[in-house]
Order: structure tokens, then sequence, then C-alpha cells
């Protein structure tokens, strides 16, 4: 029988993902990090980013945003502000937020908070890069 770590992404909200999986790859702040099982004890910072994660070799993926993870034995725990599963996204909805976050930045206002468009953007875009748009 093949190892498996146990996966758990939890936000404020609920528990989006509680699985056994062969592999993950997360986005955290210094880049997208691997996680296998047997992985040395880590925490780590999460940013704006696709999870996606392995079961017995079917890809499945979800848009995150911020917060922490952290493994420890076979077990990785990720913290999330927000997750979304791929199938859980509203593809026209996340469109239309990258579309109003391109455009903020476009035509930047005096007083546009210029950190946070630039975070909308890349949480749409990480929202359809999630789905394979």
């Amino acid at each position: 029988m093949t190892k498996k770590i146990t996966l758990e992404v939890v936000t404020p909200e609920r528990v989006v993902v509680r699985e056994q999986v062969d592999s993950l790859v997360v986005p955290a702040a210094e880049g997208y990090l691997g996680v296998l099982p047997g992985h040395a004890p880590i925490v780590a910072q999460l940013s704006i980013g696709v999870l996606s994660y392995k079961q017995d070799g079917k890809e499945t993926t979800a848009a995150v945003s911020g917060g922490f993870m952290e493994v420890a034995g076979d077990k990785a725990v990720l913290l999330a502000d927000t997750a979304e599963l791929a199938n859980e996204i509203d593809v026209d909805r996340a469109l239309r937020a990258k579309e109003r976050a391109e455009e903020r930045l476009a035509n930047r206002q005096a007083n546009l908070d210029v950190p946070r468009a630039e975070a909308a953007l890349r949480r749409a875009l990480a929202r359809l890069k999630a789905t394979g748009r």
C-alpha cells in the first residue's frame, strides 16, 4: 500500500478538504511548495494561488488565499483565509472580478488602494487557474 498524507484545508467558515492524498503542492509565500508523505515538519505562510493535490492518480485543484500551512507527521493542515475547490468556483463571477480589478488598476484614481486591487486581481486569476481557465 502506498503511503498517504492527510490533507486538511480549513477556512473560518468550513472544512473544505479532509482527505488522504498522495501529494500536494501549495502556494507558499516564497513560491510553490511540494509535500509528500514523510515530509519534514514545516510551517509556511500561504499566498494567493492554486492548491493542487493528487489522490490515486487524480489531481484536484482549489483556489486559496492567505493563511498558514503546518506539516507534522503525515498530516498537512492548511488554515486558509479562503479556499474554494475548482468545481465550486463560479467562473463568470471570477471573470467579472478579474475585469473589475484590471479596470481599477488601469484607470487609477487618486484614492485607489493599489495593494487591495492587486490582491483582488491575484485572487480572481487564482480562481480561474484552478478551474483550468
